[in-house]
C-alpha cells in the first residue's frame, strides 16, 4: 500500500504551509519541510510550533539560503529527502512540492495510481539532443563552471563566464554520466531514494560537477535516476501538472481553472496563484474526499497551446469573460462612495469595513495605486479596470466572497456609474457633500498638473473660478441623473443626518452609522 513522504521546499506563507502540511498528513502520509535560510525566523517558528505535534511532519536540520538556479536548492531538497527517509521507514513514495503546489487528485485517487504501477515519475530527457531548453544557455551550463548567481550576481557570473571562455577553461563532463534534464517535480520509489543517497556517498566528483553547474534542479536528480534505475522502471513524465509561456516563465492557475485541473493526468498543480482563493479552498477539501470520480480528459496544455496561439495570430476563439459575462449579478450589492476629496472618501471607506465589516476598494478607476489583488491582468492599469469595469467588480466580489462592496469613484466618473446603474446588481450611491477652500483647490490644481510652484498667483487667482465651476457642475451632473438610491453625506450636515443617511446606504443599524458618522476628523483637510 502505497504511502507518500512529501518533499516540501518552500520561502514564505507559513499559514499556507501549516495548511498544505496538516492536509496531506491528515490521510496518513508524511511531510519533510525545508524552509529556506533567507525567510523570517519568525515563520519558521510559526510553522514549527504549529506543526510540533504532528509525527508525520518532520523538518531538515538545517535550513539552506536557497537561490534560483543554484546548487543550494538540490541541497535543500536532498536533506529534506533524507531527513524523510529516515523519520518515516514505511514510506513507499517520495514527491516533490513546492509551496505553489495543490493536489488535483483525492488520496484516494493518488494512493491507487501509485499502487497500480511501482516505477518512478520523473521527466528525463537527454540533455543535448532533447529542445527542453528553449532559451539561454545550454552547453554552457556543463563545461563551465558557475559560482554566481545570475540573478543576485549577474556582472560577477558573466564576467566569470567570460573568462572560462575567453581562455578556453572548460571542464569534462563525468564520463560514465549521461546528463539528462526535464521537471524538478518528481515522484520516486523508496528503493530510488536510497540508491540516490548512497550513490553521492561513493560519487564526490559528481557532487563535484553538479555544484558548479547552472540550474542544477532540472538536471541533477534526473540524471542519477537514468543512471541507477533501468529504463523499463522509469515513466518519463512528472505527476505535477505544469505549464510555461513560450518565455519560460510558469503559467498560474486562478478560481476558473478548477475544472481543467481535476481533467488533468496529474497527482498536482504548479502554480496556483497566491490570489486564487477560491481554487485553493476546493483543491484542499477535494483531497480529503472519497469516493470521487475523475474523468481524465487531459487536453490543458493542448488548450493553452491553441489559445495563445490564436492570440499570436490576432484572433481569438470565443468571446472574452467581460463579453459573455457583463453582468455583476443580480444578487449582488455595489455600493458606490462619490466623493471629489479623495482622502475624505479613504477614511469613510475604512471605516466602514472596521464597523460595518464590508469590503472596501478606494479609487479603483481613478487610481493606478489602489492596492488590487491578483486577477490575470485585468486589474494592471486604469485603462484595462475602465475598459472592462464590471468583470472587474465581478472578479472583486469572487474575490472577497460577499454580496456586498464599497467602491470609491471620482464624480467626474458619471459614465462608471451609469454603467453600474445598467447592471442587474444592486447599486446605491453616496455622494459626500464636502466644502471646498480656496487653497484646497490651489492643491487641486497643483495635484492634476493646472498649476506648479512657480504659477503667479494672478494665474491662480484667475483658474480658481473654473476649477470651482467644475467641481460644482460634476455635482449637480451627478444629482440631475436622478439615481435611485441616492443618499447624500454632507459636511456641514448635522451627524443625525448623515447617520439615518449611511444607514440606509449601507443597509446598517443606526448605532453602526452613527459610529461611522461621528469621526470628528472625516472632513479636515
Amino acid at each position: 500500500m502505497a504511502k507518500i513522504a512529501y518533499i516540501l521546499l518552500c520561502h514564505k506563507d507559513p499559514q499556507a504551509i501549516i495548511a498544505q502540511a496538516n492536509r496531506l498528513t491528515a490521510v496518513g502520509d508524511y511531510i519533510s519541510i525545508h524552509f529556506d535560510g533567507r525567510s523570517k525566523d519568525a515563520d519558521f517558528k510559526e510553522i514549527k510550533s504549529a506543526l510540533s505535534d504532528n509525527s508525520n511532519v518532520v523538518f531538515t536540520q538545517k535550513r539552506l539560503k536557497c537561490g534560483w538556479g543554484e546548487w543550494s536548492l538540490v541541497q535543500a531538497s536532498l536533506n529534506a529527502v533524507s531527513a524523510a527517509e529516515q523519520a518515516f521507514p514505511d514510506a513507499t513514495h517520495f514527491y516533490m512540492l513546492s509551496g505553489d503546489c495543490m493536489p488535483i487528485k483525492s488520496a484516494e485517487y493518488a494512493h491507487d495510481f501509485l499502487n497500480g504501477d511501482y516505477v518512478d515519475y520523473i521527466e528525463s530527457l537527454d540533455y543535448f539532443d532533447s529542445n527542453w531548453i528553449k532559451t539561454g544557455m545550454k552547453e554552457e551550463r556543463l563545461i563551465y563552471r558557475h559560482f554566481f548567481n545570475e540573478r543576485t550576481q549577474k556582472r560577477r557570473f558573466y564576467t566569470a563566464y567570460g573568462l572560462q571562455k575567453r581562455f578556453g577553461l572548460t571542464r569534462d563532463i563525468p564520463e560514465d554520466i549521461q546528463v539528462m534534464i526535464g521537471s524538478q517535480w518528481w515522484c520516486l520509489r523508496r528503493q530510488t531514494i536510497e540508491a540516490i543517497l548512497n550513490f553521492i556517498k561513493t560519487r564526490p566528483d559528481v557532487i563535484r560537477f553538479f555544484k558548479t553547474t547552472w540550474i542544477p534542479d532540472e538536471t541533477f536528480f534526473q540524471t542519477l535516476v537514468r543512471h541507477l534505475v533501468p529504463r523499463q522502471e522509469i515513466r518519463n513524465r512528472t505527476l505535477t501538472f505544469l505549464m510555461f509561456s513560450d518565455y519560460g516563465m510558469p503559467v498560474s492557475f486562478y478560481n476558473d481553472h478548477y475544472d481543467i485541473l481535476l481533467s488533468q493526468d496529474c497527482l498536482f498543480a504548479r502554480k496556483i496563484s497566491p490570489d486564487a482563493v477560491i481554487l485553493k479552498q476546493r483543491l484542499g477539501a477535494l483531497y480529503a474526499a472519497t469516493d470521487v470520480t475523475f474523468d481524465i480528459s487531459n487536453e490543458g496544455r493542448r488548450l493553452y497551446a491553441f489559445l495563445t496561439g490564436r492570440g499570436r495570430e490576432g484572433r481569438r476563439y470565443a468571446t472574452r469573460f467581460w463579453e459573455s459575462e457583463s453582468t455583476i449579478g443580480r444578487d449582488r450589492e455595489l455600493l458606490i462612495v462619490a466623493c471629489k476629496k479623495w482622502h475624505v472618501a479613504k477614511r469613510l471607506v475604512d471605516q466602514i469595513a472596521k464597523l460595518a465589516a464590508i469590503p472596501t476598494i478606494k479609487y479603483v478607476f481613478n487610481e493606478n495605486a489602489t492596492p488590487l489583488p491578483d486577477l490575470g491582468g485585468i486589474e494592471k492599469t486604469i485603462e484595462k479596470r475602465t475598459r472592462h469595469n464590471r468583470a472587474l467588480i465581478r472578479m472583486l466580489f469572487d474575490y472577497y466572497q460577499t454580496k456586498c462592496l464599497v467602491i470609491c469613484i471620482d464624480p467626474a466618473s458619471i459614465n462608471l456609474v451609469q454603467d453600474f446603474y445598467a447592471d442587474r446588481s444592486k447599486t446605491r450611491l453616496l455622494e459626500v457633500d464636502c466644502t471646498f477652500s480656496d487653497d484646497y483647490l490651489v492643491g487641486h490644481a497643483a495635484r492634476i498638473g493646472l498649476a506648479g510652484d512657480q504659477t503667479p498667483e494672478r494665474t491662480l487667482q484667475q483658474l480658481l473660478p473654473t476649477i470651482r465651476n467644475d467641481v460644482v457642475f460634476e455635482r449637480d451632473r451627478l444629482r440631475d441623473a436622478a439615481f435611485e438610491s441616492h443618499f447624500r453625506l454632507g459636511e456641514t450636515a448635522s451627524v443625525a443626518e448623515n447617520t439615518q443617511q449611511l444607514a440606509q446606504f449601507l443597509s446598517v443599524s443606526e448605532d453602526t452609522a452613527h459610529q461611522i458618522a461621528k469621526i470628528d476628523y472625516l472632513f479636515k483637510d
